[in-house]
């Protein structure tokens, strides 16, 4: 199991290629949106902000926070965290990540079953993918043929599945939020319709495919543990 292993390589390196295209698309569209500036001439927070008033959720804090693109939402403090850039942006890019996350709040708010289910996997999801991996690999050095060696092999391959679930729901999830926050900048007048919207959804778009790029590598890796494991028949003992 812990030989050369050519599926392994090309697994790595065709996930690293997606996770890391993705990214720097994020980045790309990120700065080139930032020279969209808004009619509005709102910045971040208040777009953010805007969007609670409208929304009827006066609990929600908006706070600045460290890090290049760093935003989230927490729905257990109810608190939408905003890198320094995003929160005193005034260009396109600034205020769609900001209204993107304002759409997680309102997700909250409207108890979205997508963002309910991904919520509840977050304990699962933090353990499988840092266990699940661990347990496979312990059981190849048991050998898979063993009964001990399969069934923590095939645990961490569960372990792991609940982790790959936790990405594949985050999809449409985010999505939903981007979709949420180009509406409501419409809406609010915040953009205008051409130049300043083209950009805010580019920058959306890419930031989705980020999620999209982190479901199909936690995919491949599944399948992999999976094989690996015998569950699809592929597991070897002393190889």
């Amino acid at each position: 199991m812990f030989g050369f292993d050519p599926l392994f390589i090309m697994i790595f390196i065709g996930t690293l290629a997606v996770s890391g295209t993705a990214s720097m698309m994020v980045k790309r569209r990120f700065k080139a949106a930032q020279q969209v500036s808004l009619s509005s001439g709102m910045m971040g927070h208040q777009v953010a902000a805007l969007m609670m008033r409208e929304a009827g959720l006066t609990e929600v804090k908006i706070e600045e926070h460290q890090g290049f693109l760093s935003d989230h939402y927490n729905p257990l403090s109810k608190t939408l965290a905003l890198s320094h850039d995003v929160y005193w942006g005034k260009n396109a890019a600034a205020v769609g990540v900001a209204a993107h996350e304002a759409g997680h709040a309102l997700q909250h708010a409207e108890n979205y079953f997508p963002m309910w289910v991904r919520s509840a996997l977050v304990p699962a999801a933090n353990i499988g993918s840092g266990l699940g991996p661990w347990l496979v690999i312990i059981g190849g050095f048991l050998g898979i043929a063993s009964a001990w060696g399969h069934m923590l092999a095939v645990l961490g391959v569960f372990l792991f599945a609940a982790a790959t679930f936790f990405t594949v729901i985050t999809v449409p999830v985010e999505f939903d939020a981007s979709s949420r926050a180009k509406h409501q900048l419409l809406r609010l007048r915040v953009t205008e319709h051409g130049v300043e919207q083209e950009a805010v959804s580019s920058v959306l778009t890419a930031a989705g495919l980020t999620y999209v790029a982190a479901a199909a590598t936690s995919i491949a890796w599944l399948f992999y543990y999976a094989l690996r494991s015998g569950l699809l028949g592929g597991g070897r003992s002393n190889d």
